[in-house]
C-alpha cells in the first residue's frame, strides 16, 4: 500500500492535489454547516462562520500569540530532548543486549500508558510550566527509540562488509552506511512523533492551565460556555500542526538527499 500511494502522490501534479485538498476542505466545511443548521443552537454547534470570525478576532489580540509561542516552545523543548534521548537509547538498547532488556519494559509501558494517567502523575511532581513539555517528551522518546532501533538492525550488512573491505573506518561507515540506513525509519519517527507531540502538551496544558497557553484558553473558553471560542481554538491548533508538520517535512526532504535516504517519509 505504501508504494501504490507513492506513486499515486508522485503522479499528480502540485495544482492537482491543492485542487483535491481545497475540495475535500469543502465537503468537509459544508458537513459541519449542515450539522449547525440541523442542530441550530451554537452554544452546542456553532457555524463555520461564527467560528471564523471568532478566531480572526482572537488571532488579531496578543494574548493570542503569547499563548501560541509558549505552547510551541513547551513543544519544541519536549521534541528536540525526546529525539535526542529516543536516539541515544535506540543506540544503547542496539549496541548492547543488557540494555535492550532493561530499558525495553520500560518504554513500551510508557507507550502504552494513557496520556491522561501521565498528566495526572506528573501533576504531583512537576511545576505546571514544565509539565507539558515533558509529557511531550514521553510521547516522543519511545517512538524515536523504536525507529532508530530498528533501523539500526535492518542495515545491510553487505554494505557493512563492503566498507570494511575498502577500509572506510568508523567515521566514514557512520557517514555512508548506518546514518543513510537509519535516516528514514528516523525521519518517518520523528514526523509522527511531532504530532503526538503537539497533541498531548494541548492536552496536559488544559488540565494544569499554565500561565500563556492555548490550553488554558481553550479550558477558559469552555468554562465560560464560549462554544465558538472553544472551536477557533481547535481550528487554531490544528493550523498550527499542520504547519510545523509542513516545516519539518521540508527540512526531511533536505536531511534525506544529505544522507541519500531517497524513502518516503
Amino acid at each position: 500500500m505504501r508504494t501504490s500511494t507513492s506513486y499515486r502522490n508522485k503522479s499528480r501534479t502540485p495544482l492537482t492535489r491543492a485542487l483535491s485538498g481545497a475540495a475535500v476542505l469543502v465537503f468537509w466545511v459544508a458537513v459541519w454547516w449542515l450539522i449547525a443548521w440541523r442542530v441550530n443552537q451554537e452554544l452546542l454547534v456553532p457555524t463555520p462562520l461564527l467560528v471564523g470570525k471568532t478566531l480572526w478576532r482572537l488571532v488579531q489580540t496578543a494574548t493570542f500569540w503569547k499563548a501560541a509561542a509558549a505552547s510551541l516552545l513547551r513543544v519544541a523543548a519536549g521534541f528536540a530532548s525526546g529525539v535526542a534521548a529516543g536516539v541515544l537509547l535506540g543506540l544503547l538498547t542496539y549496541r548492547f543486549e543488557w540494555a535492550a532488556h532493561l530499558f525495553s519494559p520500560l518504554l513500551k509501558t510508557v507507550r502504552a500508558t494513557p496520556v491522561a494517567s501521565f498528566i495526572i502523575l506528573a501533576l504531583v511532581w512537576l511545576k505546571t510550566d514544565t509539565l507539558p513539555a515533558f509529557i511531550a517528551f514521553l510521547m516522543v522518546l519511545p517512538i524515536v527509540w523504536s525507529n532508530v532501533d530498528k533501523g539500526l538492525g535492518q542495515t545491510d550488512r553487505r554494505l557493512l562488509e563492503m566498507a570494511r573491505l575498502f577500509r572506510f573506518g568508523k567515521r566514514r561507515t557512520v557517514l555512508h552506511v548506518w546514518i543513510p540506513s537509519v535516516m528514514p525509519y528516523f525521519l518517518s519517527a520523528c514526523t509522527t512523533a511531532l504530532g503526538l507531540a503537539w497533541k498531548s502538551a494541548v492536552a496536559a496544558e488544559v488540565i494544569c492551565r499554565p500561565e500563556d497557553s492555548i490550553g488554558r484558553l481553550l479550558q477558559t473558553a469552555k468554562n465560560h460556555l464560549e462554544t465558538a471560542e472553544v472551536f477557533a481554538y481547535t481550528v487554531a491548533v490544528i493550523v498550527l500542526s499542520v504547519v510545523l508538520e509542513r516545516l519539518f517535512l521540508a527540512l526531511a526532504k533536505r536531511l534525506g538527499r544529505r544522507f541519500n535516504a531517497n524513502e518516503e517519509v
